[in-house]
This record gives structure tokens, sequence and C-alpha cells, in this order.
């Protein structure tokens, strides 16, 4: 499930961004968004504008829509068996009577097992149990999917308080190095930290890769064929980012940073690099083809009740944040970005409250310049590129891009040592080269996992999903904690 970063993957197209001689004409363009067209052509008044047009207005109703709690039918109590399943006492609670949103109880860390519990009972019985867990896991990074192939490392993942107020949220700590058999090899460290008291919130990753990334092209529509025509480029990346909010109201927070996307040595094993949808775009629009800068401020936005960074029970978590890509900072051409991040979490039991329904909405617009290629909003293109199961990261893309996603978790075993989710998700995105708007067309994925816990102090899941999409796309996703 663990999707590797931008750099590793991409998208997948079947059409000529530039036909003929016109690639040498002057370009016009639209004020309101980034609709061009050549100089013998004028704009037409009747263009489909993501920005004049009504395509922001429904990303941001649908955004501000999914803050309220979702309308879903439940169905009847469920009954376990008593010796390893939930208390069938335990009510599932209906929509009709309001899905439970007050105090949750979850199960004491005595209660629960986790894999290294299960590895001490079976190797060192006669070992204190009653010893705080640990809160850092070092473990083989070990993980599957079909951006990155097959991947094998080392991985730690920490959490702990930082502080004395009980109200404190966890924060988070990762890092891995690693390489792939499809030739990736890939380092990062990441971090997300609350202060005492939640006063101060500072999130920054650094990431270094040789990477191997997979592009389809512009868009979400097939060819002619019906399928997706794929292209693959070498190159060295490397990130660098950092953000610091601070608390001016009870879970809010206004925060700013800096990113630098670096992208080196680019190159594609077969076939001429400049005649990909990759290389027409460069052209196009200015770019080098083996090498680009995105460098550039952050400002953000965010609102959080989350009970936990890692698997949460309840809560809400939003972010809005603006990107600008500056020149003067390195960066290959001036961009304006807006990024929507929306994500609730409904439990729908009081004694069991690892029922949960999660619900993920995520969009990216354009809003003025232009991005490199490889940087366009997409599939995988969130925070933590874990978005779009069921395909590559990128598969899809432009710029203008709207993602939704519904995943229902549940206990499995009374001690929690094992659960499962099954999930849904829809992405839409524009397309400039055939003029296809945001929301014409919808493409869905889905699938089901299986969840071991790894470590109950921080309540991180071993996670492996099996999930599917159109064009044949289909994979195992294995990683730590949750998409969401």
């Amino acid at each position: 499930m663990m999707q590797q970063r931008p750099h590793m993957r991409q998208k997948s197209s079947n059409y000529n961004l530039i036909q003929g001689s016109k690639m040498d004409r002057h370009f016009g363009h639209c004020q309101a968004c980034t609709y061009y067209t050549t100089s013998n052509r004028p704009i037409p008044n009747n263009h489909d504008c993501p920005f004049g047009s009504q395509n922001i207005i429904i990303a941001l109703m649908m955004f501000l829509f999914l803050t309220t709690a979702p309308f879903i039918s439940w169905g009847q109590k469920q009954a376990f068996s008593k010796d390893s399943l939930p208390d069938p006492d335990d009510q599932i609670f209906n929509a009709s009577d309001s899905l439970y949103q007050g105090p949750i109880h979850p199960l004491s860390d005595s209660e629960q097992i986790d894999i290294w519990d299960l590895y001490r009972q079976l190797f060192h019985k006669h070992r204190d149990s009653t010893k705080a867990p640990s809160a850092i896991t070092v473990v083989p990074n070990i993980s599957a999917n079909p951006t990155i192939g097959f991947q094998i490392g080392i991985k730690a993942v920490a959490g702990k308080v930082i502080g004395r107020d009980p109200k404190t949220y966890l924060s988070v700590a990762a890092t891995s190095a690693s390489i792939t058999t499809k030739g990736i090899i890939y380092f990062y460290l990441t971090h997300n930290i609350f202060t005492n008291g939640n006063k101060y919130n500072i999130q920054g990753s650094m990431v270094a890769s040789k990477s191997v990334t997979p592009d389809f092209g512009l868009g979400s529509s097939p060819g002619p064929d019906g399928t997706r025509k794929g292209y693959v480029f070498n190159s060295q990346y490397y990130q660098f980012k950092e953000k610091i909010y601070k608390e001016f109201l009870p879970h809010f927070y206004g925060g700013a940073g800096l990113e630098f996307d670096i992208r080196r040595g680019t190159t594609m094993k077969g076939g001429d690099i400049e005649n990909t949808p990759y290389g027409q775009y460069n052209t196009k629009y200015g770019f080098k083809q083996d090498r680009y800068n995105a460098n550039g401020f952050l400002f953000d936005l965010q609102y959080t009740t989350r009970d936990n960074q890692n698997r949460a029970y309840k809560g809400i978590y939003a972010n809005a944040g603006i990107r600008l890509n500056q020149s003067w900072m390195g960066s290959s051409k001036n961009a304006t970005q807006l990024n929507l991040d929306l994500r609730k979490y409904v439990s729908l039991s009081k004694k069991h409250p690892e029922h949960v329904l999660a619900f993920w909405t995520w969009s990216s617009f354009v809003l003025g310049g232009r991005l490199p290629y490889l940087e366009l909003p997409g599939t995988g293109r969130d925070i933590n590129f874990r978005s779009g199961r069921g395909y590559t990261i990128s598969y899809f893309k432009g710029t203008q891009f709207f993602y939704y996603e519904t995943e229902y978790r549940f206990p499995i075993t009374r001690n929690q040592l094992l659960s499962g989710v099954t999930f849904f998700n829809l992405e839409s995105v524009n397309d400039e080269t055939t003029n296809q708007a945001l929301f014409h067309l919808w493409q869905p994925g889905g699938g089901a996992g299986l969840r071991v816990l790894f470590n109950k102090a921080t309540r991180t899941n071993l996670c492996l999903d099996y999930a599917f999409g159109k064009y044949g796309k289909k994979g195992f996703f294995l990683g730590l904690n949750e998409a969401f």
C-alpha cells in the first residue's frame, strides 16, 4: 500500500500536446484559467474555463459538504463470537440515531495484543509483560505496489506525546532507506510534531532518491485501443519541505514554510523523449527536458480534532494551502497552486470505536503560471502520496484534480491484533490538450485490506491492501499506517 513519492511514479496518455508546426507559434490564453490556443484561433467565449465557470465552485462546495456527518444507512447490530471477536452486546449505531460521536472507550494497552506481544509470548514468555511498550518501531521495510515494484529496506517509526498537557496530540516521525526491483533507491525522513498543548505544529520531510517514474500522460481518457500508453523515465530526485503552524484558536492553525523539489538527469529508455507527452509539455512551456526546480513558499490554514494521527477513531482534519513557486528562489517557472485536504472519521461504536467510517477528499488546482510536468496534481500526489489505491502514482494528472475516498475499518479479533478495511475511491482530472473539463470523467478504484497491529502504543498497523482500478490496473499495496 505504501506508494513511493512523486518521483517514482507517473502517468499516461494517448494524444499529442502539440501538433506539427503549431509548436513554434505564439499561444494566447484565458486570463482566468490555463486555456491555451494558437494565435490564429481566437479563444472561444464559451470554452470550459475551470475558474471562470462553476468547476472550482463545485470543488469547494464538495469540500465543505464533506465536513458534515455522512448520510449513510447502517444495518443491524453486529454479532461476533465470544472468544476472539467483539462483544455481541455492543451496539453499532444507526445513522437514523446519529452516528456515535460522544466519548469512546478503546481497549487499554494491556487488553490489546500487537505483533511484538505475540513475539514475546512465543519466544520470551518470562519477560515482564507490564512494562510499557516502546514508542519506536524498527522493522524491515518490505513493501509492494504497482509504482515501485517489490521493495526491501529498513524503516523506523516513532511516536511520542511531547509535554505534560493531556490534550497534546501524538507527535510522529519516520525514516526509511530501501531499494526496489524497479531500480529505485530511496531515502526519506518525515516528521509531524505537536508541542506541549498543541501550541505549534511542525511538519517536514527530506527525500533523496534514484527514481524510475512511469508516465501515462495528461488527463484520464483512454486511447483508441481502450488503453493508456505508458512511458518510463529515470532520474535523481531531491526534496526538502518544512512548515511550522501556530495555533491561534482551539484546533485552528496558521502556518508557513518552504519547499524545494529538484530533479536531475531525466532520461527515457528507448524512443525519443521529445515525442512523449512529457517532452511535448516541456517544449510547449519552456522547461528543460532533463531537469527542473520547483521551489517556493507554502502558506496553510489547518483545523484538526483527530484523536490519533496514525489511526483516528474520530475527528476531522482539514487543510487549505497555497504554494507559490518563485523563479528568484531558483524555480524553473513561477506558479501558484491551491491544495484542499479534508478527512472525517466517524466511530460507529462507543464500546468498540475501531468500527470507523473514514471519508477523504483531496483536490489541487494550478491557479497561475506553470508547474513542471512531473509535479502536476494527480493520483497519489497528496501530502503522503497515498491516494488512488488501484493505480500507480500520477496515473491520472492535469492542472485541476479532484479525489474522493470512503473507507470502512473494522476489528476482526477482540484483542485488536487483526482488523480489516474496505474502500472505494473516485477521481477526476482536466485535460488541456483535449479541452476535457474537470468532473467530466470519473475514474473509480477500490479494494479491501488486512491490518495487523504493529505497535499498540502509537496505533501503528501493518497494512496489506489489494486494490483495482480501470484499464486493467490492480495490485497489492503493503506498508505501515493507514492511507489517511
